[in-house]
């Protein structure tokens, strides 16, 4: 299993989160097995995103498709400020 680690600054979460929604579809499509969206809470202005992956060509592709497709257009990411922060995780260690 992989896990693909998203972080970066939003103007609007409401906007962001009907942007990321839209996409449900593809992350479906990508073999995403699981996700989760936090946010700080002391900076509502932020997101992280976990994306788990069978492996970690899966996640590698989804991120490529992230650049390139999704990241790269303000219509497809409306909210998105600034250049998201990335890593492909692997477990090395899982207790409880």
């Amino acid at each position: 299993m992989a896990t693909l680690l998203i972080e970066h600054a939003i103007s609007d979460y409401q906007i962001w989160r009907a942007a990321f929604d839209r996409f449900s579809g593809a992350r479906t499509e990508a073999g995403v097995t699981r996700e989760r969206v936090y946010r700080p809470v002391d900076d509502p202005q932020y997101v992280i995103i976990t994306l788990d992956f069978p492996a970690s060509e899966r996640a590698s592709s989804f991120l490529r498709f992230l650049e390139t497709r999704i990241w790269s257009s303000p219509q497809n990411a409306p909210a998105l400020r600034g250049a998201p922060r990335t890593r492909i995780l692997e477990v090395s260690h899982s207790a409880g």
